[in-house]
C-alpha cells in the first residue's frame, strides 16, 4: 500500500498568497488568503510582510485543523535569483540568503515562500524545498547572442509551469521528460515560447520583460528603431518605458483591456480592431513556435499550448490552424503551479529525482 505523504505548499502573489496541502497527488485543500491595501501598506518593504504572510498561513492550516507535525515537506515557490539549472531545490542557508537578498533587491513576493517554508520546516525538523523558479537558466550558448556586444538575451519564463507540463506530455506517450523534445507555449498575461531538448530549455524568450509574442500586458518584442524614438522622445521616465513594455504593453496598451475573455465578446460583436489585434497575438505565437521548431530541427514529439489563455477555444483552434502542418499539438489548460510545486517535493520524497543544491 503507497504510503501517504503530505505536502503543504506557499506560493505568494503582491496581494495574496496561495497555499494547498496534498496527501500524495491528492488535493486536501486550497485556499487564496487576500491581503488588503490596509493590511500591507503598514510594511515598507516585501520583506517585512515575512511575519504576517506567515501568520495568515498558520492560522489557514489550523482553521482547515490540519496538523503540522502531519506535514511530510513543505514546498515554497521559487523566486528571483541568480540563473540557475532547472530541477527542486533544498532550502538551505545559501539559497535562504540568496532569496533574502532578492526580496529585498527586486520586491517579489515569490520571494517570501522558500523563507517561509524553510521556517516552518526547520520547527518541524522536516525539509523544505523550491522547484523551478522563474529564473531557471539552461539555454545554449548560440541562444544567448543578441546582435550587440554587452547585451545578452536571458532566460526568464514560466518554468514550473513549462516544466510541470512537460512532464505530463511525456508520461502521456510512456516516456521520461528526460527523453523528450516538446515546445511549449505558455500563453496568460505573459507568453513564453520555450525549446525542450532532453530535459533542458535550450531557448525561451523573457517574458518577464516582455520580450517574444506580445500579450495581454506586454509588449513583446519592437522595433528598435521606435523604441529608441520612445525613450528619447521626453515624454517617458525610464519606469514608465519600463511599465509600457511589461504592465500596459500587449493588448492592454491597443485595446484598454488585458482580459482575453473580454476581448472575445468584443470580437463577438464584430469590433474590427479586437479582431485584427486577437489574430496579431495568435500569428505572433505561432511565429515563435515555428521558430522553435526550427531550434529543435524538427525534432520534437510534441507542441503544446498551456497557461490560462489555453483555456480559451477560439484561441487554442485559431492557433492550431497555422501550425497544425508541424505536427502533433496538445493542449494543457491552466497555470496548476499548487499541483506542480507538490509534485516537485513529492519526486524528492520518493526518490526519484536528487535534491539540487543552490552555489
Amino acid at each position: 500500500m503507497e504510503s501517504k505523504l503530505r505536502v503543504l505548499v506557499i506560493n505568494p502573489g503582491s496581494t495574496s498568497t496561495k497555499i494547498a496541502v496534498f496527501d500524495n497527488e491528492q488535493q486536501l485543500f486550497e485556499e487564496t488568503l487576500r491581503h488588503s491595501t490596509k493590511e500591507l501598506e503598514v510594511f515598507d518593504t516585501i520583506l517585512d510582510q515575512y511575519t504576517f504572510r506567515k501568520d495568515a498561513i498558520i492560522s489557514a492550516l489550523e482553521k482547515r485543523q490540519i496538523e503540522l507535525s502531519s506535514l511530510s515537506t513543505i514546498v515554497g515557490r521559487g523566486g528571483i535569483l541568480k540563473p540557475i539549472e532547472g530541477g527542486t531545490y533544498l532550502l538551505e542557508d545559501k539559497l535562504i540568503e540568496a532569496l533574502r537578498e532578492g526580496a529585498i533587491q527586486k520586491g517579489h513576493a515569490c520571494n517570501l515562500a522558500g523563507l517561509i517554508a524553510n521556517d516552518i520546516a526547520k520547527e518541524l525538523d522536516i525539509k523544505a524545498y523550491m522547484v523551478d523558479p522563474p529564473c531557471v537558466d539552461e539555454m545554449d550558448d548560440v541562444a544567448r547572442i543578441t546582435g550587440l556586444e554587452g547585451t545578452s538575451r536571458i532566460s526568464m519564463f514560466h518554468a514550473l509551469n513549462q516544466k510541470a507540463v512537460a512532464r505530463r506530455a511525456a508520461k502521456k506517450i510512456g516516456k521520461r521528460y528526460e527523453e523528450c523534445n516538446f515546445i511549449i507555449a505558455h500563453v496568460g498575461g505573459g507568453i513564453s515560447v520555450g525549446a525542450h531538448k532532453k530535459g533542458r530549455v535550450i531557448d525561451v524568450n523573457n517574458a518577464l520583460d516582455g520580450d517574444g509574442p506580445f500579450s495581454p500586458e506586454r509588449s513583446g518584442e519592437l522595433p528598435t528603431g521606435d523604441l529608441v524614438d520612445l525613450c528619447f522622445s521626453g515624454k517617458y521616465t525610464k519606469q514608465q518605458i519600463k511599465k509600457l513594455l511589461a504592465g500596459k504593453g500587449g493588448i492592454v496598451s491597443y485595446l484598454g483591456v488585458n482580459d482575453v475573455r473580454v476581448v472575445q465578446e468584443m470580437i463577438e460583436k464584430g469590433n474590427e480592431k479586437a479582431i485584427l489585434i486577437y489574430e496579431a497575438m495568435v500569428y505572433q505565437v505561432a511565429k515563435a513556435i515555428g521558430a522553435m521548431a526550427t531550434v529543435l530541427m524538427g525534432d520534437y514529439d510534441m507542441i503544446i499550448l498551456t497557461g490560462g489563455i489555453a483555456y480559451s477555444k477560439m484561441f487554442s483552434e485559431k492557433l492550431r490552424k497555422k501550425i497544425n502542418f508541424l505536427g502533433e499539438f496538445e493542449v494543457f489548460p491552466g497555470e496548476d503551479e499548487l499541483i506542480a510545486l507538490a509534485e516537485g517535493g513529492l519526486r524528492i520524497l520518493t526518490g526519484e529525482e536528487t535534491a539540487k543544491l543552490f552555489k
